[in-house]
């Protein structure tokens, strides 16, 4: 690893901070990533991805970032936007405190990052990702704070969850600086008997929202992968190809054409 992991905290917070290799020796502003679950994501002792990233960086398909892991205090409360029940008797509801949390990241986190890190805080700088409920609540960070987080990023997000793709036909709105990056893996809710077993089709019929309500396919993607399953390895492989995609305009780069993968529906 070439650049430099920082550890903190914020309101009884654990932070985990990534500033890229340039960052000590260069004196202009980073675009800044939120990234949900303390960064796990990007943790350089459960996978490669931030290895892959810096090699983005290397060969310029990438610009450096700064990415800031947040810890959730409870992520089955403030990963969902209102209350809804359990999936079994062996769970506890979920708590819907996202608003709040979602206040927490605008109100406090950012400008804890931004008044302490060389960082560009405008939207089009700033993008928040998570996985699994982390990308639930992502995405609800679009339709509530488009003006902070022009950038957002899904992986495999609970669109199962009760009401979310009715919340987004009445909320999503196209910004002309916003950029989602959606995936999900094929495999994902196969087996599953809860209302979790919807898991690949509604995660398009929220891209789809999207789509009806304006936003063009050179500013939204869902990439399906073949054989995916929601496990957290899956996860990491596709965080690096993500953020090539939120910030491919940064980059200088041409929009990818239709691959293999890539759902352009």
């Amino acid at each position: 690893m070439k650049g430099t992991l920082k550890q903190g905290a914020l309101q009884d917070r654990k932070l985990r901070i990534y500033l890229p290799p340039s960052y000590t020796s260069d004196r202009h502003r980073y675009p800044v990533v939120y990234v949900k679950d303390y960064g796990d994501l990007f943790d350089p002792d459960a996978s490669d991805s931030l290895l892959a990233l810096e090699g983005m960086f290397a060969d310029g398909t990438l610009p450096e970032l700064v990415l800031v892991g947040v810890q959730a205090l409870n992520r089955n409360d403030e990963y969902t936007p209102w209350k809804a029940a359990a999936l079994s008797d062996k769970f506890s509801p979920f708590g819907g405190k996202g608003e709040a949390y979602l206040s927490f990241l605008t109100q406090e986190l950012k400008p804890y990052i931004d008044s302490r890190f060389r960082t560009n805080p405008a939207a089009e700088q700033t993008a928040i990702i998570g996985k699994s409920l982390g990308g639930l609540i992502s995405m609800f960070a679009a339709c509530r704070h488009p003006g902070i987080f022009g950038k957002i990023g899904s992986i495999s997000g609970s669109y199962w969850y009760p009401g979310m793709v009715d919340y987004l036909k009445s909320h999503a709105r196209s910004d002309p600086h916003m950029r989602i990056y959606m995936d999900v893996g094929t495999l994902e809710g196969a087996g599953k008997q809860s209302i979790q077993k919807d898991m690949v089709p509604l995660t398009r019929a929220a891209y789809e929202v999207w789509r009806e309500n304006g936003l063009s396919e050179e500013r939204l993607t869902l990439v399906a992968e073949e054989g995916g399953l929601h496990e957290h390895r899956f996860f990491c492989r596709r965080f690096p190809q993500a953020l090539r995609w939120l910030f491919a305009e940064a980059a200088g780069l041409e929009e990818p054409k239709e691959t293999a993968g890539r759902d352009g529906a």
